[in-house]
């Protein structure tokens, strides 16, 4: 690499490849110093090598959608679920007699 044979910072390699003198400079430090650390870590090489897009979903983890659930799972989980939803509303309807009742003691005390 001509910046490690000339001794050349990152600033200097920009000054020296890049014209910045258009305006506002990118990154160009950044990119220099992944290149860097690839020639270092791979040769010449792993310059060369294509490494645009996406990484394919084979080698991350997986995210998304979690995997299915087995019928009987989903029907209990969905049974529970409604069974739930009529509790609640039998409770909030409980409390609003309840509360309906307490208020008209309320206003026969008075």
């Amino acid at each position: 690499m001509d910046m490690r044979e000339h001794h050349l910072g990152y600033r200097e390699t920009v000054r020296k490849y890049w014209d910045i003198t258009k305006g506002k400079e990118p990154n160009y430090c950044k990119q220099i110093q992944r290149w860097e650390r690839i020639y270092l870590e791979e040769g010449a090489e792993g310059l060369m090598k294509e490494k645009r897009g996406r990484a394919s979903k084979a080698s991350g983890t997986r995210k998304g959608r979690p995997p299915k659930l087995d019928k009987k799972v989903e029907e209990d989980l969905i049974a529970e679920n409604q069974r739930l939803r009529m509790e609640n509303e039998y409770l909030k309807k409980l409390d609003a007699l309840v509360r309906k009742r307490e208020q008209e003691e309320s206003k026969k005390r008075q």
